[in-house]
């Protein structure tokens, strides 16, 4: 027997398919049946308003997630199950309006619902601490260290006394907290006394706290690499794991040196396994680390290095890969013969297997080059070959027809026509998304990084259509700030 997949499940299936749109409007229409069936402010009603929350809430929609939550959290529970899910949705609202930088609004909401959860389960059951392990990690944020440190404290205790898997995150907090607080206490003491299975959540939670400060994130995953590899070894994937996240932390701080460091040593653990997409994955990130420290001749190199392993490998779209990132960053060293037969072979390798996306990418950085040495005939062909085969909306070919617009209007630079061609699409959205009859003009633009919108109305808007027009304009701002900050980047 086949089950139909629920509204929820396809809404977050669009959504990791980029559709940000189309996920919001299945929630949309589930909320208008689920509202016929059994009445506004009905528990199911509360519960498919959650549901659209979560997705405006990954949509980016912030202030429309909150309003959701709090209409949930609003309806009056009708037994034990309504309660708990109350308290789940008082939850949504603090960890929303936290997302949304409002913190005195939501330490207030956090703080009203940990009380409820002490009223309802008592200090002891794991879901009182469910409701102090967010709190403690806003304390954290907010800076008040000594305020987080009692809160997480009591956090792992209930969960350690309970044998909750949650331990494990609480755990991956207090260490945060711990170095927050100076006082040189070991952040992850006795790792030698849990099984390896707990020790890996602790890190993966670790890599997964929002701790915003480029310095303190790097201190917090140094102390977790070198914890791992005392207790796991250098070559566990736990701490592979973790030292990849502290190499991107590495050059978040700026400590481009650091990242290479840490690259190496993870090239050579996945060298020592014979793991070799994994080293090849390795030595391409090092050629970039060394690129961006400085060290111009060594990421090239890494490179040359690099190649050699993906002919070991065989894969067309491994070795075209490489063949592009060499080309790029050929050109960028100003060697633009040797970076035109990089790019020339990467996109003759990719046409030998078959993926589509691979092709299209090598063809649009092929493209992009012989545009900005003057080949513009070469450049046309070569662009429109890689922009058929790809998704239009992926970021490359975003940046593919911009530049081929400039192509066909006979000039050799396309990077400053980006903002254009994205508002472009921007406006499409809407106008297919309103009402008809209703909108007289819409002019987009991209200003400072983000969108400048003028809207001219035919006529008058009834209410409805006004909430439409929030919703329409929220949605597609949500949908194409993602795929501008994808598409930032020189052709």
């Amino acid at each position: 027997m086949t089950t139909v997949p629920a509204p929820a499940d396809i809404a977050f299936a669009l959504l990791r398919e980029g559709r940000f749109g189309d996920a919001e409007t299945v929630m949309l229409r589930e909320v208008e049946a689920v509202t016929a069936r059994h009445g506004q402010g009905s528990i199911e009603w509360a519960s498919a308003q959650c549901d659209l929350g979560n997705v405006l809430l990954q949509a980016g929609q912030l202030g429309r997630a909150v309003d959701c939550y709090r209409q949930a959290a609003a309806v009056a529970p009708r037994g034990h199950d309504s309660q708990k899910d109350q308290l789940t949705y008082r939850l949504n609202v603090g960890l929303a309006l936290r997302m949304a930088g409002r913190l005195d609004e939501a330490e207030a909401e956090l703080r009203k619902g940990a009380e409820e959860r002490l009223a309802f389960y008592g200090r002891d059951h794991a879901g009182h601490a469910f409701g102090l392990e967010p709190l403690a990690s806003l304390l954290l944020e907010r800076g008040d260290v000594a305020a987080a440190r009692q809160v997480v404290e009591e956090t792992v205790a209930n969960f350690w006394s309970n044998g909750h898997e949650r331990v494990a995150p609480a755990l991956a907090l207090r260490a945060a907290v711990v170095l927050a607080g100076g006082s040189g206490e070991p952040p992850f003491p006795a790792l030698d006394q849990l099984p390896d299975h707990v020790v890996e959540q602790i890190a993966h939670s670790t890599g997964q706290l929002p701790v915003e400060d480029g310095t303190a994130r790097k201190r917090l995953l140094t102390a977790l690499a070198a914890a791992l590899e005392e207790r796991l070894g250098p070559d566990h994937p736990g701490t592979l794991g973790a030292l990849s996240a502290l190499a991107n932390a590495s050059h978040d701080a700026g400590d481009e040196t650091g990242r290479v460091d840490v690259i190496t040593r993870i090239l050579a653990a996945h060298d020592r396994q014979g793991r070799q997409e994994e080293a090849l994955a390795a030595a391409l990130g090092l050629a970039m680390a060394l690129d961006d420290a400085g060290d111009t001749e060594g990421s090239l190199r890494t490179y040359a290095s690099a190649h050699e392993r993906a002919g070991r490998i065989g894969r067309p779209e491994v070795q075209s890969q490489v063949l592009r990132n060499w080309g790029l960053a050929l050109k960028e060293a100003g060697r633009p013969g040797p970076a035109e037969q990089r790019m020339t072979e990467a996109l003759e390798v990719a046409r030998r297997g078959a993926d589509h996306e691979t092709v299209g990418r090598a063809g649009v950085a092929l493209g992009l080059f012989l545009q900005h040495e003057g080949r513009l005939e070469e450049a046309r062909t070569t662009l429109e070959a890689a922009l058929a085969v790809m998704d239009p909306v992926h970021r490359d070919a975003i940046v593919g027809r911009s530049h081929l617009g400039a192509v066909l209007d006979g000039r050799t630079c396309g990077c400053g026509d980006m903002p254009e061609t994205i508002a472009a699409a921007f406006r499409e959205f809407v106008l297919t998304r309103l009402p008809a009859g209703l909108l007289d003009r819409l002019d987009v633009a991209i200003v400072d990084g983000d969108f400048k919108i003028d809207v001219h109305l035919k006529r008058e808007p009834a209410e409805a259509e006004i909430n439409r027009l929030n919703e329409v304009f929220g949605t597609a701002q949500a949908e194409f700030r993602h795929r501008l900050s994808d598409s930032r980047y020189a052709g």
